[in-house]
């Protein structure tokens, strides 16, 4: 049963030890609040202001799942944190591994200083789970793509309208690379997983994947530098970091373009032109 007084408890403290800096926003002249405001933590959870507040005030109804591991993420909860969230909501806590979507808050951290460099944070599928905001601008929005088809490598091949963010040039080698990719996740994770329902899901849809996955290539690792095609400044070329958290199997990648080159002034346009890529 969701125990509402403790819970109440646990987001007001959680929110109050919160500074805006520590999550992306502006302090301003004349903050009083202690840590974040309440619509500043509402929105950083992808819910209304009225919804969140209610929960601090011990009133509402009882939070879904989805909507508990929205606010864990939006107050950078530690997996331990957004575990005792789900409890003291009524709920059993997903269990933990190398599956999961929650990411840890010094991944979040790092990635909340990156507004001005096309950023995101992608699971081992390649879900992409957040992105900064020129993240967006570059490859389109991805909290707008469901299913299977939030993975990157089943797009590849389900959706091959979806290549078209990519530099045709690579397309060959992105399709080997994604198929070898998806081959080693399933013989981590083994036949029963997520990554093996979608290579059957592919086999069934995709002449290309079949051969690639007839191959059993394995080994392929992604180049450092990366060319995406953008419907309003055309060819991007950038340098792609990868920082790894090894408990979630998640990834940060950042792109970055080399100063003066024709690539780093598209980046610079495309921070004032905003999102136009679809998802």
């Amino acid at each position: 049963m969701i125990d509402r007084v403790a819970l109440a408890h646990f987001l007001r403290t959680r929110r109050e030890a919160l500074q805006p800096e520590d999550v992306g926003l502006p302090r301003g002249v004349r903050r009083r609040t202690r840590g974040l405001r309440r619509e500043e933590a509402a929105a950083l959870s992808h819910m209304s202001v009225d919804y969140y507040a209610r929960l601090e005030r011990e009133r509402g109804p009882q939070p879904s799942e989805q909507m508990l591991a929205s606010i864990a993420q939006g107050l950078h909860l530690s997996r331990a944190e957004r575990d005792h969230l789900f409890r003291l909501a009524g709920h059993v806590p997903a269990d933990r591994g190398t599956g999961g979507e929650h990411i840890s808050p010094g991944l979040l951290r790092v990635l909340d200083r990156l507004d001005d460099t096309p950023a995101e944070v992608v699971t081992e599928l390649g879900e992409t789970l957040r992105q900064s905001r020129l993240g967006v601008a570059l490859t389109g929005d991805a909290s707008l793509r469901r299913g299977a088809h939030r993975s990157l490598g089943y797009r590849w091949f389900a959706d091959p309208a979806s290549r078209a963010v990519y530099d045709p040039r690579d397309h060959a080698f992105l399709s080997r690379l994604f198929a070898a990719g998806l081959r080693e996740l399933v013989g981590r994770r083994g036949p029963q997983s997520h990554a093996a329902d979608l290579a059957d899901d592919l086999r069934g849809r995709s002449a290309e994947f079949r051969d690639l996955w007839g191959r059993h290539e394995v080994g392929l690792r992604p180049a450092e530098t990366k060319r995406f095609v953008h419907p309003s400044v055309g060819t991007i070329e950038v340098h792609c970091q990868t920082l790894v958290d090894p408990e979630t199997a998640h990834s940060l990648l950042v792109y970055t373009a080399a100063p003066g080159t024709e690539s780093a002034e598209k980046l610079r346009l495309l921070a004032v032109l905003g999102p136009s890529v679809p998802a």
